[in-house]
């Protein structure tokens, strides 16, 4: 069986990206084979990507302010360097797409002490009524917004490269 080779961005290209949650590997996220803890990408990941929504108009705390979400419908986690205590890492967001309903996005994870990619996390997420508890359509000022984004995240220098097993629907 012959194996797609995905080439992902080089760090060098990931820099021109605003930089979230950029902090260094903390001890107690270390596991016994003395780098980050599996556990802990998808969360630094998840955290990066609520950061850059902001930007797109969804503030950290629009649970509380307007009873609305964006909950994970669907990960794709593919690990490509180690990330060691004491580095300094942060998260890089590329929006993809948006349907009605839902949003994907590659979230990358950059080793900043070894200046190479640690991670590549594809997400699937969802705009939640939390009066509901179901997907509701995107608010206008965000759909425009995140349309805007993706715009100018299509004109970047370098591909998108998924893993194929994720897409809007």
């Amino acid at each position: 069986m012959v194996r797609a080779v995905t080439t992902h961005p080089t760090y060098d290209q990931l820099i021109a990206l605003p930089a979230y949650v950029e902090q260094p590997v903390p001890m107690p996220f270390e596991d016994i084979n003395g780098h980050l803890n599996v556990r802990h990408y998808v969360g630094i990941a998840s955290e990066g990507l609520d950061e850059s929504l902001v930007e797109v108009g969804i503030p950290q705390m629009w649970p509380l302010t307007h009873q609305q979400a964006c909950f994970t419908a669907e990960h794709h986690v593919t690990y490509i360097n180690e990330l060691q205590t004491g580095d300094t890492m942060s998260a890089r967001v590329r929006l993809l797409g948006r349907s009605e309903r839902a949003a994907h996005a590659l979230i990358y994870l950059l080793d900043e002490t070894e200046k190479e990619v640690a991670c590549v996390v594809e997400e699937i997420f969802l705009h939640i009524d939390l009066k509901t508890r179901r997907t509701a359509p995107w608010p206008a000022d965000v759909a425009e917004k995140m349309d805007a984004r993706i715009a100018e995240h299509d004109a970047l220098p370098f591909a998108a490269d998924t893993s194929g097993s994720l897409a809007l629907r």
